[in-house]
Order: C-alpha cells, then sequence, then structure tokens
C-alpha cells in the first residue's frame, strides 16, 4: 500500500511539474474477466484519458448501449442514465470476479424495473430476471449491435410477440393489449363479445374460443409452420345450423329457436309443442297409444318424463325368458323389433354379422323365422318364453339346418357328407366340387370331360347313357347319383372300331380333349404290321384308311344310348402297294424271278428313280460301259398294248443288237 501511494505521488509530481503524461501507469487492482484483454499499464489509454473523454470510449464499444441512449429506450435512455456517467454503475479495477454492475437497488432481483420504461406487472412479476433476459427474447436490433459475450440484459423488446407466441397466427394483429393484459390468457379483460354482432348467453358462455374459431368447418389458412390460423372475422351466425347440426334434418325447419335456446338443448321452449320434437318421437304402433298410458300422473317428473329408456321399461314380461343377449348382455327389444311390431324382427344383418354366425351367401336373404322357428312342444313357453322362438338355433353343421338331400350317400366320405364339401352359402348350384377335387377320384376331369356338367353322368335323368343302377339307398332329393359311375371309355362312348382295339383301349389313340385329331403318329404307327417310312410318313391317314375320307356327321352323337352314328373305322388297311397304288406296268413282272412287288424295284421315298433296282443285277442284260450311257426311254419305250392302254415296255426286249441298230458299225 506504501509502494502505491508512493507511485501515485511521483505521477502528480510529474504533472504538476509540466512534464508530459505518462504513458504508462500502476493498475489500481486488476480488470473484471470481461475486460481483460484491456490488463496492463500500457493500455490504460484504450479507456482512460483522451479529448472525448471515459465515456465515449466506453460507448465505442457498448453500442447497444449507445442504440438505446440516443433512442430514449430503457433504463439507459432514461433522463436519470444520461445524467449519470458509465463508471457511476460500472466501476471497474475491482477484480475477476466482479460483475461490472452496481445495481442501483441492490442487485438484479430487487432493480426497480420501471426505471428500464417496462414496469413488471401481474404474471410478469413472477418470473426470474433469466427468465426473460435470454438470447431467444434478443429481438431489438441493440441486441444484434452488442459485442459477444457480454450480458443479455439489453435486446428485449416490448411488443408481445417478441417474448409469447402468437396463438392467433397475426389474425387479430399484433396489439395483444387490447384484449389481454399481464394476467392470464385466458382471461381478456379488454375485450367483450358483446361488442360483437353476436352476444354470448346461455351455454354458449361457456363455449372455448377454440371451438368456433378454429372449427373445420371454416377455411383455415396456415401459417408458415403448418399451424392452422383461426378466423375471428367473419364467421357465420346467422342460423344455429351454421356451428350445430341438425338432428331433425329439416323436419322442423331452420328457426331452430323455435324450440330451442341457448341455455341448452333439452330445455324445450316456443309455442306448438309436438310429441315428435322429443327425445321419444311416437313411430308405429305408438302413435295410437292413449297418452295416459305412459303419463299416468302428470304432476310429478316421473309422470311428465317416464322412463323411456328401454322397452323393457313399458313392455313387460320378457317374452324370451332371459335368452335374448348380445354379446353376453341382456338386450332391449328395440334390437330386434321396430314400433312397427314385434314381427317381422327387425335385427340388422350387420349386427348379425357380429354373431358367431355371420350370415353369408343367400343366408343373408333368409327370413329370420326359417332358421329362428317357434317351437310348438307343451314345455316351450316354459323353456323360451311366451314368444317360444328359438333365438339360438344349433348351426355346427350344415345338416342342422338342411336336410341330407343324397339320401345318405356320402356318409361314408371323411368329411361325413358336410355339405361344405362340395357346397357353399351363395347357394347349391354350381358346386364348387370341381376340376381339382375330382382329380382325386377314379376318374379325373381332363379335357373335355371337364366341361361336362356334373348332372350329364351323376343326374338319374342323365340323357344319352344307360340308367344307373342304384345301390341300396336312393338318390334323394337331388337326383344324383355317386357310386357305379362308369369310368371306362366304352362305357359311355360308341366303338367305331367294333371291338378291333379293346385290349390296348381308347387310350392308346384318344385322350379327353377329342376323338379327333388321334395321338397316333409315325412313331406310334412304329408299332403296327406297316410301318411309316419315306413319303408315307408324309401321307394323310385317310390316304391309307379310306374309311376316315369324306366329311363328318355334322351332327355325331358317341354316348351308347345316342342316335347318332359314326363312321366304322377297322383300320384293315391291306400293306400291299397295289391296295393303294396303281399298276402301270401291267403284268410284265408277273412271275419274274426274284419277285414281281413294287418294293423290288422301287423305295418308299418316290417311285422315280427306282432306286432299288439295278439293271446289271437285276435283268438279263447287263448294260455295261457303252449302254450305261444310254437313256432309260431310249429302249423302254410307251407302246400300245392291251386293249388302248399305252404302257412303257420293260419286258419282255430282246437282248439282240439287231433289235436297236438297223445297221452294223463299220
Amino acid at each position: 500500500m506504501v509502494l502505491l501511494t508512493r507511485l501515485r505521488a511521483l505521477a502528480l509530481l510529474a504533472l504538476g511539474c509540466g512534464a508530459a503524461p505518462l504513458a504508462a501507469q500502476v493498475s489500481p487492482g486488476p480488470l473484471a474477466r470481461a475486460h481483460q484483454a484491456l490488463e496492463g499499464p500500457l493500455k490504460c489509454t484504450r479507456c482512460h484519458g483522451g479529448r472525448d473523454g471515459m465515456q465515449a470510449k466506453c460507448l465505442s464499444c457498448h453500442r447497444d448501449i449507445g442504440w438505446l441512449a440516443e433512442r430514449g429506450r430503457g433504463f439507459h435512455g432514461s433522463a436519470a442514465a444520461k445524467r449519470a456517467t458509465c463508471a457511476s454503475c460500472h466501476p471497474d479495477h475491482a477484480g475477476l470476479d466482479f460483475a461490472l454492475i452496481k445495481w442501483p437497488d441492490g442487485g438484479a432481483e430487487r432493480f426497480d424495473h420501471t426505471r428500464a420504461g417496462w414496469a413488471l406487472e401481474q404474471s410478469h412479476a413472477r418470473p426470474k430476471c433469466a427468465d426473460c433476459h435470454k438470447p431467444a427474447n434478443r429481438a431489438s436490433p441493440a441486441g444484434a449491435l452488442a459485442s459477444g459475450g457480454r450480458s443479455n440484459w439489453t435486446g428485449l423488446e416490448q411488443g408481445c410477440a417478441s417474448c409469447h407466441e402468437d396463438i392467433h397466427r397475426g389474425a387479430l394483429g399484433t396489439r395483444c393489449t387490447a384484449c389481454h393484459d399481464a394476467g392470464k390468457w385466458a382471461v381478456t379483460p379488454g375485450f367483450a363479445h358483446d361488442t360483437t354482432g353476436y352476444p354470448l348467453t346461455g351455454r354458449h358462455v361457456q363455449v372455448k374460443c377454440d371451438q368456433c374459431h378454429l372449427a373445420s368447418r371454416l377455411r383455415l389458412a396456415r401459417d408458415a409452420a403448418g399451424r392452422p390460423v383461426p378466423v375471428y372475422r367473419p364467421v357465420a351466425h346467422a342460423t344455429c345450423t351454421a356451428c350445430h347440426d341438425d338432428p331433425h334434418h329439416g323436419g322442423f325447419g331452420s328457426d331452430c329457436t323455435s324450440c330451442h335456446s341457448t341455455q341448452g338443448f333439452k330445455q324445450i321452449s316456443g309455442a306448438g309443442f309436438a310429441h315428435d320434437r322429443t327425445g321419444f318421437p311416437l313411430k308405429g304402433k305408438h302413435a295410437a297409444v292413449a297418452c295416459a298410458s305412459c303419463h299416468k300422473d302428470f304432476t310429478t317428473p316421473q309422470g311428465r318424463r317416464p322412463p323411456a329408456a328401454s322397452c323393457a321399461a313399458c313392455h313387460a314380461p320378457d317374452p324370451h325368458r332371459g335368452a335374448a343377449t348380445l354379446q353376453g348382455k341382456p338386450a332391449d327389444c328395440a334390437a330386434c323389433h321396430s314400433e312397427r311390431g314385434f314381427t317381422p324382427s327387425s335385427y340388422p344383418l350387420e349386427a348379425h354379422q357380429l354373431s358367431r354366425y355371420p350370415l353369408e351367401g343367400r343366408h343373408a336373404a333368409a327370413r329370420c323365422s326359417a332358421c329362428h322357428v317357434k317351437d310348438a312342444a307343451p314345455d316351450a313357453a316354459a323353456r323360451l318364453g311366451s314368444a317360444r322362438v328359438v333365438l339360438r338355433p344349433a348351426f355346427a353343421a350344415c345338416s342342422s339346418c338342411h336336410g341330407d338331400d343324397h339320401g345318405g350317400q356320402l356318409a361314408v366320405r371323411v368329411s361325413k357328407g358336410e355339405c361344405l364339401e362340395c357346397h357353399s352359402p351363395a347357394g347349391w348350384k354350381p358346386s364348387r366340387f370341381g376340376r381339382d377335387a375330382h382329380a382325386g377320384l377314379t376318374l379325373p376331369l381332363a379335357g373335355r370331360h371337364a366341361e361336362i356338367a356334373c348332372r350329364g353322368c351323376h343326374g338319374v335323368e342323365r340323357t344319352g347313357l344307360k340308367p344307373l343302377a342304384l345301390e341300396g339307398r336312393g338318390p334323394g332329393k337331388a337326383g344324383f347319383v355317386f357310386k357305379g359311375i362308369e369310368t371306362g371309355c366304352a362305357e359311355c362312348h360308341l366303338d367305331p372300331h367294333a371291338g378291333k382295339f379293346v385290349p390296348s383301349g381308347c387310350p392308346a389313340c384318344h385322350d379327353a380333349r377329342g376323338f379327333r385329331p388321334a395321338l397316333v403318329d409315325a412313331a406310334t404307327h412304329e408299332k403296327f404290321r406297316f410301318r411309316l417310312r419315306g413319303a408315307h410318313r408324309a401321307t394323310p391317314c385317310a390316304g391309307c384308311h379310306q374309311e376316315l375320307a369324306g366329311p363328318a356327321d355334322a351332327k355325331v352323337v358317341t354316348l351308347i344310348a345316342g342316335g347318332g352314328k359314326l363312321r366304322t373305322s377297322r383300320f384293315a388297311a391291306d400293306t400291299a402297294c397295289a391296295s393303294c397304288h396303281a399298276a402301270v406296268h401291267g403284268t410284265q413282272f408277273a412271275g419274274r424271278k426274284g419277285g414281281s412287288g413294287c418294293e423290288v424295284c422301287h423305295g418308299e421315298d418316290s417311285f422315280a428313280p427306282a432306286a432299288r433296282f439295278d439293271h446289271d443285277r437285276d435283268a438279263s442284260f447287263a448294260l455295261g460301259k457303252g449302254h450305261g450311257k444310254v437313256a432309260c426311254v431310249a429302249c423302254h419305250r410307251a407302246t400300245q398294248l392291251v386293249e388302248g392302254v399305252s404302257r412303257v415296255v420293260y419286258r419282255p426286249l430282246s437282248g439282240k443288237c439287231e433289235s436297236c441298230h438297223l445297221k452294223r458299225p463299220g
């Protein structure tokens, strides 16, 4: 301390003697942490001294304070703050941890906020300083002027939307105080709905604003965040139906106030009361009931409003003896009946679909009484109630309701003849026992067989087939027989081959797609006694089997009892060449040594040339080298022979030279 005093004295002495100011000074104490960049004996002049004084240098760094002071805003813009110096509230050289603020009232939480031009009132008085003075709320330009790292005491605006969300999305402007104060948002002391074109009365007073001004029926715009913007004006209110659905669907006109008021829907007002306007309109047979039958005493609330929540309140005892339940709970009469009468039942199909037996297909069109029959037994009333109706008939199997129309023929099957194996609730016809199911039986349905109606084979009246032999049981009501059905081709189809191919059967040459074309091809023909080789492979079947030639009968009936005709086809064709091919050589080769058949000289590919004939080997006249180049027609000429038929003569021909050569050589 002594050293500090001496240094100060030396400095004053130097100044008093007219010497120049010292460039370096001795600091009276360390600077606050925010001013650490200014620490050092050579940096004092950055804040102290100079022509403009220290006040101007403070504002050169703290530009946000200068901005507020120039505009008279906030604490620093007040007259008291302008008269004071910065150092009066913000002294330095008090140590690193000094906050640089000497609060006028002894601390931030005790500061009189009125000095800043913004009194903290109502709900604003409760938050702590840091709840409002935070970077997120610094909406003023002063906030952008403040150097980084400094406090958040400046930069706040007085507009509500600078800190609070505008839940009206700008629909009512920016002056929130026109309706609200700093108390509660839900309370609007500055707004009265009575000042609008629609004063709120009765139950309307309890309705929340958003129920009307954010209603889905309004065409709501969206803000930048995608949130709906409430509509405050104009909002349609000329009629009640602008906001409320008309439960009467226009039946009583559009003026709801003729019966109702804003005190509540159930409080009826207005003249001309009709029972149809109550919660219990009189319909059906109720319309013919005398008022006194229900309203026995008009002097009591019970008499004015008799119980009508359930039918049982008036109709008793229970005609179903407790059996009328839905999902395990007792059901009121209205679940199955209407005011028109107890019969027919009005139990809806949609409700039946939720039961243990949903109605499908034809069941949905069945009358209720067809399944829920009346029991005529003497004890039925005691068991089922006075209505005697069976409400829960058995339904585990089709046979619970339906008789066996097939006379028990299918009882031996694994399904025990259950109808669903072949039929569906959509109807008995057509049967769903189709090709795939039939594949597991003796005769799979393939080709044309799949196109035949079930009754064509199994019906007792089947046309074109022999009568079915009934084994023990009758065909039943349906008239179908399932046992003893033919599976062999010849049992249903005529045999045009007269039994010639019985051992091999029809499948050897035909399939179920049709009788023609047959499956026989050249490869199959190899198994027969005449194999198809050469040009024979391209010959149509009817070329050899002439019984196949000619147009087919347009109405061929192939069933045994049919009246049509089939062309008999025995396939007994002669294998000799002459049976198909004309004998162009006549009898020239009859008795020839080595054979006289066509195959001796000709092959199966073509008639010419005679591929198997060798003149040197097979003829009595060898050609040799000289005659080998002579054309055949030079010796074998067409000559008039027998009965004017011109044929090429191959034999007998003379082998002598002079028979061809008239002159001898030389």
